[in-house]
């Protein structure tokens, strides 16, 4: 495992959940550290660790891309395969998860993520104030899929329109992997404005949805490997590997998940092969913009909507730097990010 330049990474068994917790803060440089809770099974809690390292450096570059005011962190809690999970072991963890981000003294705020809810963050917020994402009812942001894949949405429009001359999707063959709480969002969007809808998840209840949008449904593999305009992935990382897309049959990819790519040379890959892939971390960025507006600013939810929609120029500013300097967008998106991450490096007082 590649150990990347963090500021501060705890790992923690939690008193009360007897469950490893992780915080991993990338980067303060642009302000307070933010990242959800992820709370998933792994076979070793190594595994955990390597996905809070990545996740949160994900993250310093989702906020320094999208111009927030914010850094990146991510925190983990690690099931074991065998691990029990009942309704008082969830709270316990919460709690410990709680104690955790407190301890970080406000450089680092928790929202959720995948296997985490508004309901999980308004527990943690019992033991620290720097939990975000809170219920709608008690005044939070509630559950940032909405906003999340309201930017989705944007970013294929933008994405088809660098490949095809134009960002309609009707009539469109588009292949989505994932139909969890974003991904089933975007399915609806897409299939609301007349895309051909390819549909997968290893949840087989899903087949419901897709039954209800009129779209096909296959096996992951089996859509990874589909002759579609645009690919979705909207499940979890690592998705596209040097052997995965080396058997992609699309023109395009842009979608939720975090962390697609199984290493940097994927994205060398793709570009050889002449498929346009928009970075995730710029793709996703929809609910820390609307969660940052809403939970720090105090906007109304009109306002934080709208903000989503900056999501459009920033993705059209990094496919237009790669093809400007023959970079991949993943390098263009990367060296926005760094620019804007070294000139406030720059106007941070010096410590002493």
């Amino acid at each position: 495992m590649e150990v990347l330049e963090h500021e501060r990474v705890e790992i923690v068994i939690g008193e009360r959940s007897a469950l490893p917790v992780i915080v991993a803060v990338h980067s303060t440089v642009l302000g307070q550290a933010v990242g959800g809770c992820r709370l998933w099974r792994y076979r070793d809690w190594r595994d955990a660790l390597d996905d809070a390292l990545r996740l949160s450096q994900a993250m310093t570059l989702k906020c320094a891309l999208a111009n927030l005011p914010l850094g990146g962190g991510k925190s983990v809690i690690a099931l074991s395969p065998e691990s029990e999970l009942t309704p008082k072991r969830r709270r316990a963890a919460m709690l410990d998860l709680g104690d955790t981000v407190d301890g970080f003294g406000g450089s680092y705020g928790v929202g959720e993520d995948v296997g985490t809810t508004a309901d999980d963050m308004l527990i943690a917020r019992e033991r620290t104030r720097y939990a975000y994402c809170l219920p709608e009812s008690e005044g939070g942001a509630g559950e940032p899929s909405e906003p999340t894949a309201e930017g989705v949405r944007l970013a294929i429009g933008v994405t088809l329109k660098r490949v095809f001359g134009t960002a309609e999707v009707s009539a469109r063959r588009i292949g989505i992997i994932g139909l969890g709480q974003v991904g089933s969002r975007v399915a609806r969007r897409l299939a609301a404005d007349g895309a051909e809808l390819l549909v997968a998840d290893v949840d087989m209840s899903k087949r419901g949805l897709a039954e209800e949008l009129g779209a096909s449904w296959a096996d992951p593999e089996t859509v990874l490997g589909a002759e579609v305009d645009l690919l979705v992935p909207a499940a979890l990382g690592g998705l596209l590997t040097n052997d995965t897309t080396a058997t992609l049959r699309c023109a395009a990819i842009a979608g939720p998940a975090n962390n697609q790519l199984a290493d940097d040379d994927v994205a060398d890959l793709l570009s050889r092969r002449g498929i346009l892939w928009a970075p995730d971390f710029v793709v996703n960025a929809g609910g820390v913009i609307y969660g940052s507006a809403m939970e720090m600013e105090g906007c109304s939810r009109a306002d934080a909507v709208a903000r989503v929609g900056a999501i459009t120029g920033t993705l059209e500013a990094v496919f237009s730097a790669a093809a400007e300097h023959a970079i991949t967008p993943l390098a263009a998106a990367r060296q926005v990010a760094h620019e804007r991450l070294s000139a406030a490096d720059r106007r941070r007082p010096a410590q002493a």
